[in-house]
């Protein structure tokens, strides 16, 4: 265990102590090493430059056909009560002279995905990475998820979603470029 992890679990110890728990008991002896290490995972998306997940499978290729990866699972921690929430990722982009490897796309919602997120950011940053790594004619990505920090406390509603967009390029600029993109991430096969 590295120095910030062992930092990070004495941390996690002393909040138990004043939850009113006794960090020594049975249950809960490890619990502080297992959260510190749990929540490096969750957030390992920081040690990870996102142009380093695209740059490597970028190729040329003639196409002005739309590229829609959808449904792409991701599960983020909100950074205003450290709570998960999860859903899912559609992403669209118009080539203009590149396409990128499809499982790039995944891969990269991982990165962002990996840090403490606002899903507003979370959809934002997503579609500029893939503006300015591709240069595509227009990038479209939609975010479909549900908060625990709005069904565990606060409004305890259990069945919301929230879903935000990010209109680049075309996408923004041309409602039937937008229109194909969204009757394409709700088609049912």
């Amino acid at each position: 265990m590295d120095t910030s992890q062992e930092e990070l679990a004495e941390l996690i110890k002393r909040q138990l102590t004043l939850l009113g728990e006794d960090p020594l008991r049975d249950g809960l002896a490890q619990t502080p090493f297992r959260v510190a290490k749990s929540l490096k995972f969750l957030t390992q998306g920081y040690n990870i430059d996102p142009k380093s997940v695209l740059n490597g499978a970028l190729f040329d290729v003639a196409s002005d056909e739309m590229v829609i990866v959808r449904d792409i699972d991701f599960y983020s921690m909100c950074e205003h009560h450290l709570l998960p929430f999860f859903g899912r990722v559609h992403i669209a982009y118009l080539p203009a002279k590149k396409v990128v490897g499809l499982s790039k796309l995944p891969r990269l919602v991982e990165v962002f995905a990996r840090r403490l997120q606002v899903q507003e950011r979370l959809t934002h940053d997503i579609a500029t990475t893939i503006q300015d790594l591709i240069k595509p004619q227009g990038v479209g990505v939609i975010v479909e998820a549900q908060h625990l920090c709005m069904m565990m406390r606060g409004v305890e509603k259990q069945n919301s979603n929230t879903i935000t967009s990010a209109m680049l390029g075309c996408f923004r600029e041309d409602a039937r470029t937008r229109s194909e993109f969204l009757n394409l991430i709700h088609y049912k096969r």
